[in-house]
């Protein structure tokens, strides 16, 4: 496995390869990342990940300076597994060495929705990154986690729009087999009473889940209900959504009664730390 930093010389290591698998991570590496580069192995000769935390997709009161960065222990991580050929761990000044006036701006209808809603700018930053990513690495593949649900289908749609010769490869969701809660890197900042309590997250989405497989058809009062337990369990919850897999829009009655694939989702804070979380609905 080699680390490099700069562009320059990952291009030149790149040069006559053949099948670039690419994981674009932010780093504090956990088994949800090394899922996805082990799905990477399947798609390509050469794995490529690359740790990045992106400036651009931080707003102005958000963690960017706190934001766990752990290159040291990510390698030796990544070394011990033996998944990966290249990471990539550019600098700011490698990524973005003037500023970066070119950006990629998403689909209002997919991007101002949800995270994008509570976190305007957030996806304009995701894509420009992936977008540099791509131009970088010249990957075959992509891998994205279900973890980020909006995000996968805004950069698959990215894709399709600009007619990049990429396949975004969608991973299954990690979660922790005892607890069930999703693994992520913001976990590390909760003590051990929130992480006892973090599993409350999943298990709401789930009960949102089993009603609508049950039959039930009033949406936003199951939204509205997952919301009101969350806020007695001391939560503050942006969203309890209820969406079409397809295009994360509203699912009309018809959809409910032929059992369209669905999704629920949902993003809320315990103490100062946010957790998003998903579960899909008629698989």
């Amino acid at each position: 496995m080699k680390l490099v930093h700069s562009i320059a010389e990952l291009q030149e290591l790149l040069k006559g390869k053949e099948e670039i698998a690419l994981v674009p991570t932010m780093g504090n590496l956990h088994d949800g990342h090394l899922a996805l580069m082990k799905e990477a192995r399947k798609h390509g000769k050469t794995v490529v990940t690359s740790i990045f935390v992106n400036r651009l997709q931080f707003g102005p009161n958000e963690d960017f300076d706190q934001y766990p960065r752990t290159l040291e222990e990510d390698c030796k991580k990544l070394e011990e597994q033996g998944i990966v050929d290249i990471v990539f761990a550019p600098s700011e000044k490698d990524m973005y060495p003037e500023p970066q006036t070119y950006t990629v701006r998403p689909d209002p209808q997919l991007a101002d929705i949800l995270e994008g809603y509570y976190r305007p700018g957030f996806f304009d930053g995701v894509c420009t990154v992936v977008c540099k990513l791509f131009s970088i690495v010249r990957p075959v593949s992509a891998m994205f986690g279900k973890k980020d649900y909006q995000q996968l289908k805004i950069i698959q749609k990215m894709v399709r729009q600009f007619g990049m010769p990429i396949k975004v490869v969608p991973v299954e969701l990690q979660r922790n087999p005892q607890t069930g809660l999703a693994l992520s890197s913001r976990n590390r900042y909760l003590d051990e009473k929130q992480l006892q309590e973090a599993t409350f997250l999943y298990k709401t989405i789930v009960g949102v889940k089993n009603s609508l497989e049950a039959g039930a058809l009033d949406i936003e009062g199951l939204e509205e209900s997952a919301k009101k337990r969350l806020e007695e369990h001391g939560w503050k919850p942006d969203y309890v959504s209820v969406a079409r897999q397809s295009d994360l829009l509203i699912p009309t009655r018809e959809d409910l009664n032929q059992r369209v694939p669905l999704v629920v989702l949902a993003a809320a804070k315990i103490g100062t730390t946010r957790l998003i979380d998903n579960v899909e609905v008629f698989n």
